[in-house]
């Protein structure tokens, strides 16, 4: 490239083979970005990656990065990313499955000498199906008409949203519509053809209706769930529920109204509610969700209502498997999240994260895989599956579980109030794994400052608690700017339940982080200041000593004193590559491994 002129420009392309490894069916590809030592913020990166399979391809995924996946065929993916301007960089990962089932299984795990292992398992449907091979639904929209639908534009927007919905319907499917203000008015008595009659129909009910009253919730429910017919599970069911306000007519305690839903829910209809604005229960919305399988999400006043709904229509549009339900054999897991399966849509993947505690390998294990193709039942098996004693590559692992595990966690804060238990379960998790959590403290630095000399707790070094947590500074539920994170102190003694947020902005901001936390499908880019992940481990600047979170002085471990750059130093680093890569951190280094601590002092110390 030589020579390059004054203010000029060369450019170099690189070109290398690399044979891909694969296992439990699984390619993985991993590109280095990350630096080492030079931990440096840098401007923007992006990517694309062509994937050509030989066969079908089934899942694509990215623990790292946030990737957007545009799929050519039955057989060729293209896959881009872009990270922000001034992230820590880091490697780009990338897994890909190649099958030609219908529904495609793959498989990740994560397990260090005699510690649970961890995994993650995805499920995708294969791309290319006809229409015919989708899954005939049932679908009911039940429609918040009260009199503040008419501010800001909502009662219109919804309207489009919705009418969007019912004309992405197949003829086989069938739907019905239900407005409530203060009292509900039904499209038609039970479910009608989406046929083109019946999307006439419901264009024009739809186009005339009107905001005015108020909100009757209870009834609102109870009468769309009455439009399914109590048997009749072999087709997908869902219930779509919009408003944005509280109930204010007749039945108005939330326990209530989620009790009676319960009593009237019909076998397998998944219910999935949307919050408008902050004037809204969370606690009442996300129950409701929760106890029919389905989701909860909420649409801030900033966010534009009729491409959030119109979103979620196409989503679920294309059903390919309802009321899953998968054997694992003899693996023994505990802690899996999502609790329960959701059903699989196309253009959409299924991760389940979990650990497992099998004292031995297990080489071979069958797994089998049932739900509902309309109209008949299906049983997908798989083998020859792996769940090793030791696989130390997918270190993302650990803190992807740990990630879901909190937002569950935070689930049972909101809905039944905070305790001890749930509480230092949090903490433990936050710090272990450098996750934000509302109790841990968020103190702005500037970027390379250390968080030594800071008050531990929460805001001022006090403890922070649910109510607190006013979403400032967030925006869908991820702290934004440079942050430090550090746990509270222990309280005195153990607190008595808090009673939960359930209205305002702070209240649908904790919902959807706690959300975002349960549906993680990549561990989060945004480390705080002070705050370093190494594979499955993080490490806290602390008076200037990068301290491994597991290092607790109680713990009594036998330590070994290594001095940076020493002939022992290096010795050491030859022998354990592992431990290498937590010692490139810097000169001063705290390490639990192998059952000792390594601490590395400077050659001036």
């Amino acid at each position: 490239i030589f020579p390059i002129p004054a203010q000029g420009t060369k450019k170099l392309e690189l070109t290398y083979s690399q044979v891909l490894r694969a296992e439990n069916g699984v390619v993985g590809y991993r590109y280095p970005l990350g630096t080492g030592r030079n931990l440096a913020p840098t401007g923007s990166v992006a990517g694309r990656v062509e994937i050509a399979a030989g066969s079908g391809l089934g899942a694509v995924y990215s623990p790292s990065h946030e990737v957007d996946v545009v799929r050519r065929g039955t057989r060729g993916a293209r896959i881009s990313f872009e990270s922000r301007r001034g992230a820590e960089p880091r490697d780009f990962q990338l897994f890909y499955t190649p099958s030609d089932r219908d529904v495609g299984l793959s498989l990740l795990t994560y397990r260090e000498p005699g510690k649970p292992g961890y995994f993650l398992l995805l499920l995708s449907p294969r791309e290319g199906a006809t229409e015919r091979e989708y899954a005939a639904k049932d679908v009911v929209y039940v429609l918040d008409t009260s009199g503040s639908m008419a501010e800001e534009g909502k009662m219109e927007k919804a309207r489009r949203a919705l009418l969007f919905g019912i004309r992405s319907l197949r003829p086989v499917d069938r739907f019905n519509v239900v407005a409530f203000a203060g009292d509900t008015r039904l499209m038609e008595t039970g479910l009608i053809s989406a046929d083109a009659r019946g999307v006439r129909r419901g264009t024009e009910f739809v186009e005339g209706l009107r905001a005015t009253g108020g909100t009757n919730i209870n009834a609102a429910l109870l009468t769309g769930l009455q439009q399914f017919p109590r048997e009749g599970r072999e087709r997908p069911r869902m219930l779509v529920f919009l408003t944005d306000g509280l109930p204010t007519v007749e039945e108005t305690r939330p326990e209530r109204i989620v009790q009676n839903a319960r009593e009237a829910l019909p076998p397998g209809v998944r219910v999935f509610t949307f919050g408008v604005g902050y004037d809204v229960n969370t606690a009442l919305l996300d129950r409701l969700a929760a106890e029919a399988r389905g989701t909860a999400d909420y649409i801030e006043p900033r966010e534009d209502l009729e491409v959030r709904v119109s979103n979620f229509f196409a989503k679920v549009n294309s059903p390919v498997l309802a009321n899953l339900e998968l054997d694992l054999g003899a693996v023994q897991t505990e802690q899996v999240y999502p609790r329960e399966l959701p059903d699989l849509f196309r253009g959409t993947q299924v991760a389940l994260v979990g650990r497992y505690r099998n004292p031995q390998e297990l080489r071979d294990v069958a797994v089998r895989l049932t739900g509902t193709a309309s109209p008949r039942r299906e049983v997908l098996h798989y083998r020859g599956l792996r769940f090793p004693l030791r696989a130390e590559e997918h270190d993302f692992l650990p803190r992807l579980w740990a990630t879901r595990r909190v937002g569950w966690l935070m689930e049972q804060i909101r809905t039944h109030g905070e305790n001890r238990e749930l509480r230092d379960e949090v903490v433990d998790l936050g710090t272990r794994y450098g996750i934000v959590t509302p109790y841990t403290s968020y103190l702005a630095l500037e970027p390379g400052a250390a968080a030594a000399g800071r008050p531990e707790g929460g805001r001022n070094g006090r403890a922070v608690n649910l109510e607190d947590f006013s979403g400032r500074g967030r925006e869908g539920g991820r702290v934004r700017g440079t942050q430090t994170m550090t746990p509270p102190p222990p309280p005195p003694s153990a607190p008595a339940a808090a009673p939960p947020v359930v209205t305002g902005q702070a209240a649908v901001q904790a919902s959807k982080q706690a959300r975002e936390q349960q549906d993680a499908v990549r561990v989060d880019a945004n480390a705080a200041a002070g705050v370093r992940r190494v594979g499955a481990k993080t490490f806290y600047l602390r008076d200037g000593v990068w301290t491994d979170s597991e290092w607790k002085a109680e713990a009594r471990l036998p330590e070994t004193v290594l001095v940076f750059g020493s002939n022992e130093y290096f010795a050491r680093v030859q022998r354990e590559p592992e431990l290498a890569r937590y010692l490139a951190l810097g000169e001063r280094v705290v390490v639990v491994f192998g059952g000792r601590v390594y601490r590395v002092r400077a050659a001036t110390q």
